[in-house]
């Protein structure tokens, strides 16, 4: 049995290639008897559990068709599909995790997160993942028709990624000082997220912290397999 990780894959409708290269992936290197850990921005956007068109129905089935199977996936919450439910975890046959999540692993304490809690020198991110993250918010945001949820979640993006723009690129990776104090806290000998798109893996105090790739030209996944964790990349 392996276990797989794998994180900001950012599927949508108009990038038909990301999930061919995820179909390709689920059914060619994962089999019935394995574990995968998707965590966080799966999908470029989730607006509800009730949102539903002919590119959702196909990831759909596409992971119903490997749970039914046998195959144990876990989601987490993104900074994109934060909004992922158990409505559809039950669908498909997956299960939600919180962010962090600790499990034991080959004697080994692992932490998955997404890795946007660690950006904490984005003051404005954290401002605003506070403010999605807020039950009230989401409780709000989800009494709204489709359509003007749809209208909100593309104003959202547009801010961000005007916002983004004008960013030093070092505030938007994560913070050293926050990932040391979680490692410490949480006692962990390993630290495994995604979310800055900056593939690595980086020696923390001697605990390493690996980071998943976002999907594009590559496909970065990390396999557990006899015992190690490896990072790998490659061509989709």
């Amino acid at each position: 049995m392996s276990i797989f990780f794998i994180s900001d894959l950012h599927l949508e409708q108009n990038k038909p290639h990301l999930t061919k290269a995820f179909e390709n992936f689920i059914n060619s290197k994962v089999n019935s008897r394995d574990e995968l850990f998707i965590l966080g921005d799966f999908f470029e956007q989730w607006i509800g559990d009730d949102n539903e068109d002919n590119f959702i129905k196909g990831i759909k089935n596409i992971l119903k068709l490997k749970t039914a199977g046998g195959l144990k996936i876990y989601f987490m919450h993104g900074n994109r599909d934060f909004l992922i439910g158990d409505k559809f975890c039950k669908e498909v046959g997956a299960k939600l995790l919180e962010d962090p999540f600790i499990f034991n692993l080959n004697e080994k304490k692992i932490m998955l997160m997404h890795g946007d809690s660690l950006c904490t020198d984005d003051k404005d991110y954290q401002e605003f993942r506070n403010l999605v993250r807020n039950e009230d918010w989401q409780k709000d945001f989800l009494s709204k028709n489709l359509k003007e949820r749809k209208e909100v979640a593309k104003s959202l993006r547009e801010i961000s990624s005007l916002e983004n723009k004008t960013k030093d690129e070092a505030i938007m990776d994560v913070n050293k000082e926050e990932v040391v104090k979680i490692i410490e806290n949480h006692s962990i000998d390993v630290l495994i997220h995604g979310h800055t798109h900056r593939p690595d893996i980086h020696d923390e105090n001697g605990v390493p912290r690996m980071v998943l790739g976002d999907w594009g030209d590559f496909l970065w996944f990390i396999e557990s397999s006899k015992g190690d964790l490896h990072l790998v990349k490659e061509k989709i």
